[in-house]
Formats: structure tokens, C-alpha cells, sequence
């Protein structure tokens, strides 16, 4: 059984993770919109915004940096096949 101080710190990161990675997803989902609404302009913000969004969550330890790695790999690669 944790100790209760750590049960604090814990129950206290869980609620920063999931602040951090709803925020996060919410961006990734806004920037898919965006990609297929087709505005080049426009999905290549908000791809940036996605792309800083994901790594600020992986510097944070909220996901893995391959998970973001990835995640920001198929967001740029859906926005060339926009492109063509």
C-alpha cells in the first residue's frame, strides 16, 4: 500500500497527464479537420501547433517520444497527400 503522501503525488500527476494529453489530442483532432477541409494555409499552422503540442507532452512524460514521433509523422504525411 502507497503511503499517503505518495498517493497525493500520484492522484496530482494523473490529473496533469490528463489535462496534457486531452488538450493535446484535442489539437491533433482540430489539425485532421483542418487537413481535410483542404485550406493549405491553415493545416499547415495548425500541423505546427500539433507538432508542438505533441512534444511538449512528451518532454513532460505525459506520452512516449516515439508516440509523438509517430503522431506527428502521420499528420505531416496526411497533409503532403492533401498537397498532390
Amino acid at each position: 500500500m502507497p503511503s499517503e503522501k505518495s498517493a497525493r503525488v500520484a492522484l496530482k500527476k494523473a490529473g496533469y497527464n490528463r489535462q496534457v494529453k486531452s488538450a493535446t489530442n484535442t489539437v491533433v483532432a482540430a489539425t485532421r479537420r483542418t487537413i481535410v477541409a483542404g485550406d493549405q494555409e491553415q493545416s499547415v499552422a495548425a500541423v505546427r501547433r500539433a507538432a508542438s503540442a505533441l512534444d511538449r507532452a512528451a518532454n513532460g512524460g505525459v506520452i512516449h517520444k516515439n508516440n509523438a514521433s509517430r503522431r506527428k509523422s502521420r499528420l505531416a504525411r496526411s497533409l503532403q497527400a492533401t498537397d498532390k
